[in-house]
């Protein structure tokens, strides 16, 4: 063989490109002719020869090595190129520049793998295929990856659910969905959620399959809303309506439960062609109910606590899981105008039943019809108040002669100079028969001094009273009336 090669003809030795003739006619090797030909901007395929803290020396067979520099290694910021690269990996990568100020051949790793990565992410994006990278970075609002270029995935679409922490997904490898691309800005946007969703397509049908409504199941609560709270049964999610949590009222949700807690529940309903399952927590507890109807009937006294206050009344638990409505009508024998004027959220009643509607699953409750009943102890922990609540309201409240107008509850009020005592004021019915069957005095020729009007006194004469009062003036101008300026009380109708 080598001697076939020392008598091959020099035509042929220059065919090869291992000689060259030069101008004086002299045949010398080629060297050029043995290395690659490389242009900027090109990929090279090279193997690590030496890592330095600054530089990385690749072998891509030129008459040089190339330098990638520290910067050139990673997208990642502040890398050892230790971390990056190791003596002997085979790598590829883009000739910067053929020749700089020192001679030297500069390539980029992160920019050949950026190239490669557009293409791959490119077809990804039009196939539909999802693409891998690792996270190497927490920002605000989702997380970093690297795919050779930078990649955003949301917070939102990181997982099926909400994620609460995001650090402990650095450092991990995740497959996401291409769902924005623009390559004049490197923007990639990912999806973690569309790759899960896809995966756990089948299996929500095979769960969707498998369920009836009246199964009971295991579940763990994967989210809580106000409206209610979701239910992972095993890769699928189902709802419980705030209304299913329990059979006493519920505020909020996170009153009952929380996340991460595993619960039974029945499946209430499925909606299998909008793949919804509804579920129920109440439904797998003992019912209260049958108790009450067991256990009261109408017209009982109960005890209870009130746990809620509104503008139509006030709601009584009497048992566990069991409220009633008082309504407002039915808090204390006067008007009430607010529910709070009589009764607080955490107070100890005496009620009674006046209606159960097992039908409605409804209990309508009275405390002004229990006798000695109502607030029988405050939430505060302060004094007992036994029967209507004494609103504590001065006498100044009430205007004078209140006792004669219709339709207003006596009150003890000590008599007054302008008052006359209650042993001989007439009844009001009385009073109002003698007005109309006695025409009263007028007052004196004289005009009397004035005489000052309580300031609490904000209510008008009834009619009749002031009918009288004008034609009692009318007829008889000379004479005294009743209430007149000498103080003297009216006279007996009598």
């Amino acid at each position: 063989m080598a001697s076939e090669t020392v008598d091959r003809p020099s035509e042929q030795l220059d065919e090869a490109g291992v000689w060259t003739t030069t101008e004086d006619g002299e045949r010398v090797p080629d060297y050029d002719a043995t290395f690659p030909t490389i242009n900027e901007g090109e990929v090279v395929h090279g193997t690590v020869v030496r890592v330095d803290k600054d530089e990385v020396l690749v072998d891509i067979g030129y008459k040089s090595e190339g330098v990638i520099p520290v910067a050139e290694l990673s997208i990642r910021r502040s890398v050892n190129p230790a971390d990056e690269v190791s003596l002997g990996d085979e790598i590829d990568a883009l000739v910067l520049t053929k020749e700089d100020a020192e001679g030297r051949l500069i390539l980029s790793k992160k920019r050949a793998r950026f190239e490669m990565a557009w293409k791959a992410i490119e077809r990804a994006a039009e196939s539909g295929e999802p693409v891998d990278g690792r996270v190497i970075e927490v920002v605000k609002g989702g997380l970093i990856l690297d795919l050779g270029v930078r990649g955003f995935l949301p917070a939102s679409l990181v997982d099926i659910r909400r994620v609460q922490d995001l650090d402990e997904f650095l450092g991990q490898e995740l497959r996401c969905k291409v769902i924005e691309l623009n390559r004049s800005r490197n923007n990639v946007v990912l999806s973690r959620r569309a790759v899960l969703e896809d995966e756990r397509k089948e299996m929500r049908q095979a769960i969707l399959d498998r369920l009836n409504p009246g199964d009971v199941v295991d579940g763990q609560i994967s989210n809580i809303v106000d409206f209610g709270a979701f239910v992972d049964l095993d890769g699928m999610d189902g709802l419980i309506h705030i209304s299913e949590l329990s059979w006493s009222h519920v505020n909020h949700p996170s009153e009952v439960l929380e996340i991460g807690q595993d619960v039974k529940v029945k499946v209430l309903d499925i909606d299998r062609e909008r793949q919804r399952i509804s579920l129920g927590l109440k439904q797998t507890q003992s019912d209260p109910w049958q108790q009450v109807l067991e256990t009261y009937h109408e017209g009982d006294e109960v005890e209870g606590k009130v746990t809620k206050v509104v503008t139509f009344g006030a709601f009584v638990e009497i048992m566990p899981g069991v409220e009633g409505l008082v309504h407002i009508s039915e808090l204390a024998q006067h008007h009430v105008e607010n529910p709070r004027e009589v009764v607080s959220q955490g107070d100890l009643v005496k009620a009674r039943i006046i209606e159960v509607d097992a039908e409605r699953r409804r209990l309508s409750l009275s405390l002004k019809r229990v006798e000695g009943g109502g607030v029988t102890e405050r939430a505060d922990d302060s004094e007992a108040v036994e029967g209507t609540p004494n609103l504590g309201l001065s006498e100044e409240v009430f205007p004078e002669g209140a006792e004669l107008q219709a339709e207003v509850v006596e009150a003890d009020v000590p008599p007054t100079p302008e008052t006359p005592p209650a042993d001989e004021a007439p009844p009001v019915e009385e009073a109002d028969a003698a007005q109309e069957a006695e025409e009263p005095a007028a007052p004196a020729e004289e005009p009397a001094a004035p005489v000052e009007e309580p300031a609490a006194q904000a209510e008008e004469p009834a009619p009749e009273q002031a009918d009288a009062s004008i034609e009692a003036d009318t007829v008889a101008p000379d004479e005294q009336g009743p209430g007149d300026s000498e103080g003297e009380p009216p006279a007996s109708p009598d």
